[in-house]
């Protein structure tokens, strides 16, 4: 495929056709993370707990793929708009190298950090056995995450978007069927509880590397892998720890953010640790179709950044924020309209049904304001500004959410930290706007 199309098609049904396989992948994935939770919830609402308490780790190990993932990506991009292709296998190569690395890194880590993880937040034994016996498996396949995002952000960086789809779409999908499964048992397959969801959630990780491997060495594309290109690179090394370091910080910032707010919660009472969890994975469906929107529009702003066209950079920043804005609007009436059903749907206790359909309406008050520092974030990544980036999540994540959350929570109880959600949106969005403005004035080039 040429790539040249990133720069010569209309803007708006570019970015809607490099969008609409990821926002149906991201749906996919997100539909997998309910169904996953919602099998898990039929356990026990222990091994739902478990799940939230593992959450944290298990976001890191993404946050590290994904964000190592966007800076290569990023850097693929910005060479193949300016025409460096030899610069663009070396970033893919090295990039490849040093995700297979992490993956070592983390599996091992991982594992071991858990028993006392675990035990900082819960002092219920049962609990704490059940998220061993989840994260020890669902950790040990963390090379095969770090390997599918190496794929999946050397196809999205081309403009492959479709292979992505497929990619992720076979994945869940094999996770899905394998839930039930592997979770209740069934004729030979013994029943396996938690580790069955662990189990399931791994093999069609599994499966996606295998659809990402058959395509990649049955097709050709504009970049590849070579022993050739392995000989270190310094400039390219360090473009790609530029902007794959914050982004994996601002991936990462969130399991941060979980962890203090289930300690804060967790003073009130088990459930609003509970509904902290359940909320996660719903945003995980809200959140992720904007996502698909933004994945699809950083290789077209990075192809057309590296290739000086700076009027259509900002057409697609524009764009794009228009189209994250409108689909959490839609996000918004839907947990106000349901907040209850959704919160059902994971347990049976109606004291965390109630409590935490007022949390989800609290917190979507803030959905659609957080377009703007979720567009303007991979914006700036798309672009190769990691550091401006970093500093949009360290607000939404860290730097605002954690001391409002704190204060609030000691003047109004619990609900207090489900209000600090929305109070960050609307701060941060403030704060992107006035930088952003401040930041093209002084230097012409972005957004």
């Amino acid at each position: 495929m040429n790539d040249t199309f990133m720069k010569e098609k209309p803007v708006v049904p570019l970015i809607a056709g490099m969008a609409l396989p990821m926002v149906i992948s991201m749906l996919v994935n997100s539909l997998y993370n309910i169904v996953d939770s919602y099998f898990v919830a039929k356990i026990s609402e222990d091994a739902m707990t478990a799940l939230s308490l593992v959450y944290p780790v298990q976001n890191f190990i993404n946050a590290v793929a994904i964000g190592f993932g966007v800076g290569m990506a990023a850097v693929i991009s910005l060479h193949l708009g300016a025409g460096k292709y030899e610069k663009a296998n070396t970033a893919a190569t090295r990039g490849l190298l040093f995700s297979l690395f992490h993956g070592i890194v983390l599996t091992a880590g991982s594992i071991a950090v858990m028993p006392a993880f675990l035990r900082m937040f819960t002092g219920r034994q049962e609990v704490v056995n059940l998220g061993l016996e989840y994260s020890s498996i669902v950790f040990s396949f963390a090379l095969v995450i770090m390997t599918d995002l190496w794929f999946e952000k050397v196809f999205q960086a081309v403009g492959r978007m479709k292979v992505t789809m497929a990619g992720l779409m076979c994945g869940c999908i094999t996770n899905i069927i394998l839930d039930p499964l592997l979770i209740f048992g069934m004729g030979p397959v013994p029943k396996m509880g938690i580790r069955g969801a662990a189990l399931a959630t791994g093999l069609g990780q599994a499966a996606t590397f295998a659809v990402y491997l058959v395509v990649y060495l049955k097709s050709s594309m504009s970049v590849r892998v070579g022993r050739k290109y392995l000989a270190r690179d310094r400039d390219v090394d360090r473009k790609l720890y530029a902007v794959g370091i914050p982004a994996t910080l601002n991936l990462a910032l969130p399991s941060l953010l979980v962890s203090v707010l289930n300690g804060l919660l967790s003073a009130y009472s088990q459930s609003y640790v509970v509904i902290l969890g359940i909320y996660y994975r719903l945003q995980t469906f809200l959140y992720l179709p904007a996502n698909g929107i933004i994945q699809g529009m950083r290789p077209v702003i990075g192809y057309n950044f590296g290739a000086g066209e700076k009027e259509r950079v900002k057409k697609i920043y524009r764009v794009t924020l228009l189209m994250s804005g409108g689909i959490m609007a839609v996000g918004t009436v839907i947990c106000l309209a349901s907040s209850g059903n959704l919160m059902a749907l994971f347990t049976d206790n109606p004291e965390t049904v109630q409590a935490g359909g007022r949390a989800l309406r609290i917190i979507s008050m803030g959905f659609i304001v957080s377009a703007v520092s979720v567009t303007s974030s991979g914006a700036l990544e798309g672009l190769g500004k990691g550091v401006q980036s970093f500093l949009i999540s360290l607000c939404r994540y860290a730097a605002v959410i954690l001391p409002v959350a704190f204060l609030l929570c000691r003047i109004f109880g619990p609900e207090g930290v489900f209000h600090a959600f929305w109070i960050t949106e609307a701060v941060t969005a403030i704060i992107v706007y006035v930088g952003l403005r401040i930041y093209c004035a002084d230097c012409k080039k972005v957004i």
